[in-house]
């Protein structure tokens, strides 16, 4: 505990997120020669002025203001998180700040979840694995005090509201566990296997108590199947990271090797990717995350939250962290989980 305080794993991750976010806000959707044509040298990229976000980081801000709302009334419960977690999410459709290219599973989860009289699971989108419940994930494996239960079963309630494919639930555990382990000290070179090890701990376990019946929706004919399926797509991208690793030149777009991040899954493992291509150097990886083809600002808030977990506040230069949209915000959160 005290190498997590002093390091503020919590404010370099929030940090860290929000300055990977800014970065590859300006450069999703365009190829790697676009993006080099128009940034300069991807390891010369400047943080853009002003530094503004995308949906990514407002809606970790909200997930980071729900959970703690819920913990101040108690233990952290299912039922505790969902009234917050729902109020915050509505507040951010609504919000006039929310014109930052919000994903579609997103904005259509919570148009449903206003209407209060519907239950939470009719409004997620069950067939969808879009990034948008990973790369907002971050503050569950920053809080200090859970267990390995409610940090999961958060995890995967926050990604149920919006995305309710097994794949999205799975993989936010599964970052979530990532954030943690690092916040703790984890060597990046073990990190894989040790997310490997959790994933086939957690294959066949559904989290009835914070999920409740979602499961029926799929089709599947068990819970324990519905979640089987997507521990086993995660288990599938952590092979190819695996190798990745150990193949990838650093001069190459991280999508080739383990996908454009548009699906959790695949943001989850290129993200992983460029932080452990460059595990001292947290600039150089939000840079590579940023300059690539795929969803470039989900691929570099992840990574951003990766290596601001590992690394600590002081991973960040203060001529780019004073600038970073909702500083305040991030700071408010972040000094509240570092004590």
């Amino acid at each position: 505990m005290a190498t997590l305080v002093h390091k503020q794993a919590a404010t370099g991750a929030l940090t860290g997120l929000a300055l990977g976010d800014a970065l590859g806000y300006p450069t999703e959707f365009n190829d790697v020669p676009t993006i080099v044509a128009t940034h300069g040298p991807w390891r010369e990229m400047p943080l853009p002025e002003p530094a503004r976000v995308s949906d990514d980081t407002q809606m970790t801000l909200a997930l980071g203001r729900a959970v703690r709302t819920a913990m101040d009334r108690g233990p952290l419960t299912p039922a505790g998180l969902l009234g917050p977690l729902r109020e915050e999410f509505v507040a951010w459709y609504e919000s006039p700040e929310n014109n930052r290219a919000p994903g579609r599973t997103c904005l259509t989860a919570c148009s449903l979840l206003k209407d209060e009289s519907r239950p939470w699971q009719d409004a997620s989108q069950i067939h969808s694995k879009g990034c948008g419940a990973d790369m907002r994930v971050a503050p569950l494996g920053l809080v200090q005090g859970l267990s390995d239960e409610q940090r999961a079963g958060a995890a995967q309630l926050q990604s149920a509201l919006t995305h309710g494919h097994p794949t999205a639930l799975a993989a936010s555990d599964l970052t979530a566990h990532a954030v943690r382990l690092l916040a703790q000290g984890a060597e990046p070179a073990g990190l894989v296997g040790l997310l490997r090890s959790y994933a086939l701990d957690n294959r066949g376990r559904y989290h009835e108590r914070w999920l409740g019946d979602l499961w029926r929706r799929a089709g599947d004919p068990r819970p324990e199947r519905f979640i089987a399926r997507g521990w086993d797509e995660c288990l599938a991208v952590l092979d190819r990271l695996e190798q990745a690793v150990r193949t990838v030149s650093p001069e190459t777009d991280p999508c080739l090797a383990t996908g454009e991040g548009w699906i959790a899954e695949e943001a989850l493992a290129t993200g992983l990717l460029c932080f452990l291509l460059f595990p001292g150097e947290p600039l150089t990886a939000l840079r590579r995350a940023a300059c690539t083809a795929g969803d470039s600002d989900s691929i570099a808030c992840l990574a951003g939250a990766f290596a601001g977990s590992y690394l600590g506040a002081q991973a960040w230069p203060a001529e780019w962290a004073d600038r970073i949209e909702y500083r305040s915000d991030l700071l408010t959160l972040g000094a509240l989980w570092d004590s």
